[in-house]
């Protein structure tokens, strides 16, 4: 049986992993964390995916206890702006469209050809939310939409238990420190070390690893958290990390902390603005704004980079400290290896202009938990914990090919040469099917990824609805139910706005009662 866990590293990964297996597996389980004062934290602000919800309810965890802690906020989508070259955006919100005679409301949209208004403003009703900065919650902590239709089925936002599910923005290092308290208060135990060696016995399995202070330490498994490094995972067990470089470029990034002048200000959106080679973040946190700008240095220097983003945001910024970030992009061949499971960056990370990697975190660590081991040693456990883990990440890779090969700006080198990209087959063969209509669930990447068809069809109407067509049959059908459906549209839209407070009236309300109790 497996009696003992050893956790390699700290920060978000380390922590999000050594609180859900303490609450999963209560004190059955002895867990470590050894963690190095040496290593940098990254340390951004972080925008996330809509399942994280899914993890703090696992924890038991209400949002007025931990988002005051890491300076949280709401997340209702994210905003692409620019992304055609002329200063247009669109929303990618966190919200299915809604269903006539068995098509999207999207699709009825096409057939009226208003090949002049938003696709997004007229079928979605998240993006009128954002654009008056609103909180999903009332300010009695109810969602402002509760039901969601059964007929859904068990996918990703059914499981939200909301009709319009939402993410947060948080201080990465915030949340780490408020999951090492909820770990530890579970008798998980923390040791700062720096690991020296790792023993590799003739089995090839990790015997022990050599720390400075601790000396030997040794476990039936092994997590290896040590970002980009990947100490147990590459280097002392060799497993190859096979590197996305070759499509997807983007492998440094820039990251400034900048006060926000006005606190009010909160938007409840991330904002994906194209650069002159790649994109700048903002990540709006309670009291300030996390900006970073993500980008290939083989077109720009780390000290350019830094100055066109410095100058770029709208508010003083010269004080702030500038954080330059090495991405390794791509994933290890295998993230679970012997008596070894990488999670975080030592085992996958991609661009991330979908905020996906601390749902990469929470998929592997959510897999881990369903395919925990009675030993180290059972192969078809671990095979098919390595499947799911590489699907996952081999579509979210797929999903942001998708963004850069249909993006319109062309004005730079960067964005000409992303025309040059060879993409796979399989999605060259979606992006001709979406030019006749739009792609549904059979047609968009097989595996589960995080993704539905309304994500791949909000980028693909995003970026080229001008050039797009909807299903011919709904020529032949009558249209009255969807006519109705558009025409309440905003109504609805106005109804929510003003039914709603702002995010930061609502954060505000959260963290004065934290602060009285």
């Amino acid at each position: 049986m497996i009696n003992s866990v050893l956790i390699v590293g700290g920060g978000t990964a380390g922590w999000m992993t050594a609180a859900y297996l303490s609450k999963a597996f209560d004190k059955n389980i002895n867990i470590t964390v050894v963690e190095s004062k040496e290593v940098k934290k990254i340390g951004v602000g972080e925008a996330t995916f809509s399942t994280v919800r899914h993890y703090f309810d696992y924890l038991g965890l209400n949002e007025s206890e931990w988002l005051p802690e890491c300076s949280g906020s709401y997340k209702l989508g994210i905003r692409f702006e620019n992304w055609d070259g002329q200063g247009n955006h669109f929303y990618h919100p966190f919200e299915r469209w809604e269903v006539v005679k068995g098509f999207p409301i999207s699709e009825w949209w096409l057939s009226k050809k208003l090949k002049d208004q938003r696709f997004d403003y007229d079928t979605f009703l998240t993006p009128h939310l954002c654009e008056a900065k609103r909180s999903p919650r009332r300010l009695d902590g109810s969602l402002f939409a509760q039901s969601i239709d059964k007929s859904l089925g068990q996918s990703t936002l059914a499981e939200q238990r909301a009709q319009y599910p939402y993410a947060y923005h948080f201080d990465a290092d915030g949340v780490a420190s408020f999951l090492k308290r909820y770990a530890m208060n579970r008798g998980v135990k923390h040791i700062e070390d720096d690991v020296t060696h790792v023993e590799i016995d003739t089995n090839g399995n990790i015997g022990y690893l050599e720390a400075k202070i601790y000396g030997k330490l040794r476990a039936d498994l092994y997590i290896d958290c040590t970002g980009f490094k990947g100490l147990l995972i590459n280097k002392a067990l060799n497993e190859p990390f096979i590197s996305f470089s070759d499509v997807l470029k983007n492998n440094r990034a820039v990251a400034l902390r900048v006060p926000r002048e006005n606190e009010n200000d909160i938007e409840p959106y991330t904002t994906a603005r194209t650069m002159s080679n790649g994109w700048r973040w903002t990540i709006p946190l309670y009291k300030r704004n996390g900006y970073g700008y993500v980008y290939c240095n083989k077109y720009q220097s780390p000290e350019e980079a830094e100055m066109e983003l410095r100058k770029s945001i709208p508010y003083e910024n010269a004080e702030c400290v500038a954080n330059h970030i090495r991405m390794r992009i791509g994933r290890s061949n295998r993230s679970w290896v012997k008596n070894c499971v990488a999670i975080g960056l030592s085992s996958a990370f991609v661009e991330p202009l979908e905020s996906t990697g601390i749902f990469f975190i929470q998929h592997g660590i959510e897999q881990l938990v369903r395919f925990f081991p009675r030993s180290s040693g059972n192969e078809l456990l671990i095979e098919e914990y390595n499947t799911r883990v590489n699907r996952v990440v081999d579509g979210v890779k797929e999903f942001l090919l998708l963004h850069f090969s249909l993006a319109q700006r062309n004005d730079t080198l960067y964005w000409k040469e992303w025309k040059n990209v060879e993409l796979p087959k399989e999605l060259l063969k979606k992006i001709t099917l979406a030019q006749d209509h739009l792609l549904d669930k059979e047609t968009i990447y097989p595996f589960y990824h995080g993704f539905e068809e309304y994500s791949w069809n909000t980028m693909i109407l995003g970026l080229c609805s001008g050039s797009l067509n909807n299903k011919p049959a709904l020529s032949l059908m009558t249209s009255d139910e969807a006519d109705e459906m558009l025409l309440q549209h905003y109504m609805k839209a106005e109804n929510m706005v003003n039914n709603l407070p702002t995010c930061y009236e609502y954060l505000k309300h959260i963290h004065d009662l934290k602060n009285k109790n």
